[in-house]
């Protein structure tokens, strides 16, 4: 009999179909928030963050436009600061991962008072002496994500943030991080450069895949990453062949929904997203990237603990009787995007730190095919060498 877990986040509602806009006026009604700080990156601010501003008139209070890359720990406490300091009542993230991932954790630096980088320590997920239980810290003000590319983070209660003098990523969690309420506005994710859009597309499908290859099932998990898996195929070549197609954008985003919800039932991701997290956070290969070279690599050396359930993934990728590391491979070179490490600048002098480091990962432990030490992962990167 099969014995499980499926946990739900904490979110009001999900929006979508509807102008942005016209949903944040209606939550600020039946909320009575009256202070929205948008919470964006340089390149948004000028531009798509500007104009949601505009529309809402008073109800926005101001534009921090200072998230980059990976979400270091320097622009979380910016942000937390903006925030104190124009008394926001809503923080509005507006953005892909980092963007998102940066407001989960001010939102955590605001409940708990923090205002320099350093005071992070304590509250990184794991457990050391001087961790503080960040469960008991009362939440305050809590945030929307309005997203504008397919990372899925919106949809966790975990965000990951760098610490860039030590050259890592960490993750931060608290039962009330995910944003209350997620709008998911195809329009929104007109201007998002191409490269992005389909590079964090791979991303959800890694997601999907991660589950559906899991050697522990679960029903109603497995249901919903396989439905993701096929939206998101079929989405993202569409909106390849049409970037002004809001529909396929629409289902690029019900599928990234789709395949993020199944990672709720506890199970664990695997080997792509492990070696993803070092890839991301120690060497600066972009979120998305990471999926799109090290996804087809573990599912060759995965290939070895049985393809039935690859085979399943083939299906849904529309590529029955192809091998599923091919499926996504070709779906990645049809989006233009890398799918070896050389095209990302990682070289093989590089590969047996990686696999030290992501051997600390926990989708170690839950990969199809049992690793056994950092050999097994230098022997992934070497299929993904190029």
């Amino acid at each position: 009999m099969l014995t499980g877990t499926h946990r739900f986040p904490r979110q009001d509602f999900v929006s979508y179909g509807r102008p942005a806009a016209e949903v944040l006026k209606e939550l600020a009604a039946a909320s009575g928030a009256k202070r929205m700080l948008i919470v964006t990156t340089r390149s948004l601010g000028g531009t798509l963050a500007a104009q949601l501003a505009g529309e809402l008139g008073e109800l926005c209070v101001g534009i921090f436009p200072g998230v980059t890359a990976h979400s270091p720990r320097e622009a979380v406490m910016a942000g937390a600061e903006g925030a104190r300091r124009r008394q926001a009542d809503l923080l509005v993230a507006l953005g892909g991962g980092s963007v998102i991932d940066a407001t989960k954790v001010m939102q955590l630096s605001l409940w708990a008072g923090l205002g320099r980088p350093d005071e992070l320590d304590a509250y990184r997920a794991g457990r050391g002496e001087g961790r503080v239980d960040v469960a008991k810290i009362p939440p305050g003000v809590r945030m929307v994500a309005v997203p504008t590319t397919l990372s899925a983070a919106e949809f966790t209660p975990f965000a990951g943030v760098s610490d860039v003098a030590r050259r890592v990523k960490e993750g931060y969690s608290h039962p009330l991080l995910a944003p209350r309420a997620v709008i998911l506005d195809p329009a929104m994710t007109l201007a998002t450069p191409a490269p992005l859009w389909f590079s964090t597309g791979l991303k959800a499908v890694d997601h999907a895949v991660e589950q559906l290859c899991n050697p522990v099932r679960a029903p109603y998990a497995d249901a919903l990453a396989a439905d993701g898996l096929r939206r998101l195929t079929q989405g993202l070549y569409a909106s390849q062949a049409d970037g002004f197609d809001l529909d396929a954008r629409q289902d690029c985003q019900f599928g990234m929904w789709l395949a993020i919800s199944g990672a709720s039932s506890g199970r664990g991701l695997g080997a792509s997203h492990a070696i993803g997290h070092t890839l991301g956070g120690s060497y600066g290969v972009p979120h998305g990237v990471t999926s799109c070279v090290a996804l087809p690599a573990v599912l060759a050396w995965n290939e070895a603990a049985g393809t039935e359930r690859q085979a399943y993934v083939a299906e849904l990728m529309g590529a029955a009787g192809v091998k599923a590391s091919e499926a996504v491979r070709r779906l990645a070179r049809t989006l233009d995007l890398p799918t070896d490490l050389k095209s990302v600048g990682v070289t093989p002098d590089k590969f047996q730190a990686i696999a030290e480091h992501t051997m600390h990962d926990a989708g170690v432990r839950s990969n199809p095919r049992p690793i056994r030490g950092p050999q097994d992962i230098v022997e992934i990167l070497q299929l993904a060498a190029g």
